[in-house]
């Protein structure tokens, strides 16, 4: 009769489980597969297939019982790792989001905004056309691939056990200031611009005081700023390659990746 002893199951639970966590944290907090517009169940679905094809790729892992305290810490060790890696790619969406924001703000089109059905938020309509492209550059050019790349390496860099204290929190920690940075230089060329506009009104303005500034102003000011979106869209891709760029090093230098 076959049997097993405790040890090889914990052995063989814990070689699955442990990366099981790491992966599973890093889909449900990433974009475009973290998002609201992929069920649950798919993305746990996704997560064991990636578990089955990585798992026995890895190396020896903790013996531990699967009961046991040091088994909880391990797995919250696992779930912090995955979900500090989605974060930071949350940020490059989100600088679009931002810079999106600030071009509807300047060109008047703060108040339109809509349903973003990825956050389940409210968001200006300028920063949703930002999203829209950046989620469809991002899976056109692979980067879903990359960041799989960099997960399955963060199983060396990170081994299971022994990890937390080799995670560059200070990678992470930097980002926020790369957010506000990145954004205002997206969308510095359209506040330029807008704000060249708002003080040609000015001057109009203070030239015949008669004329109501406000009736005219607000239908050119949104005008030109359409045509300043327009113009500024055929720069995204540009744009996008460089912050996606820095985005990954940031993300393997988050996992002392090479």
């Amino acid at each position: 009769m076959f049997e097993l002893s405790s040890a090889e199951i914990s052995r063989w639970v814990g070689s699955y489980l442990w990366v099981l966590f790491r992966i599973a944290s890093l889909l449900m907090t990433m974009p475009v597969i973290g998002t609201q517009l992929l069920p649950v169940r798919i993305r746990l679905y996704l997560a064991l297939a990636i578990t089955a094809l990585v798992a026995p790729q890895i190396g020896e892992v903790p013996t531990i019982d699967a009961l046991s305290l040091r088994s909880w810490l391990l797995i919250g060790e696992q779930i912090l790792i995955g979900a500090a890696m989605g974060f930071s790619l949350q940020l490059l969406f989100q600088v679009h989001v931002l810079a999106g924001q600030i071009v509807a703000m300047q060109m008047g089109l703060g108040f339109a905004s809509m349903n973003d059905p990825s956050m389940g938020i409210s968001v200006a309509v300028v920063a949703q056309v930002f999203t829209m492209l950046v989620t469809l550059l991002f899976l056109a050019m692979n980067g879903h691939l990359v960041v799989l790349e960099v997960l399955v390496e963060s199983f060396t860099t990170l081994p299971i056990g022994e990890s937390l204290g080799r995670l560059d929190f200070q990678a992470l920690a930097l980002r926020f200031s790369w957010v506000m940075a990145a954004a205002i230089l997206i969308g510095l060329p359209a506040i330029t611009a807008l704000l060249i506009v708002n003080i040609s009104f000015g001057v109009m303005m203070r030239a015949a005081p008669q004329l109501n500034i406000f009736s005219i102003g607000f239908p050119l000011t949104l005008v030109f700023g359409l045509f300043i979106l327009w113009v500024l869209l055929g720069n995204v891709l540009a744009q996008y390659q460089e912050l996606a760029a820095e985005a990954l090093i940031y993300l393997r230098a988050l996992v002392r990746a090479s």
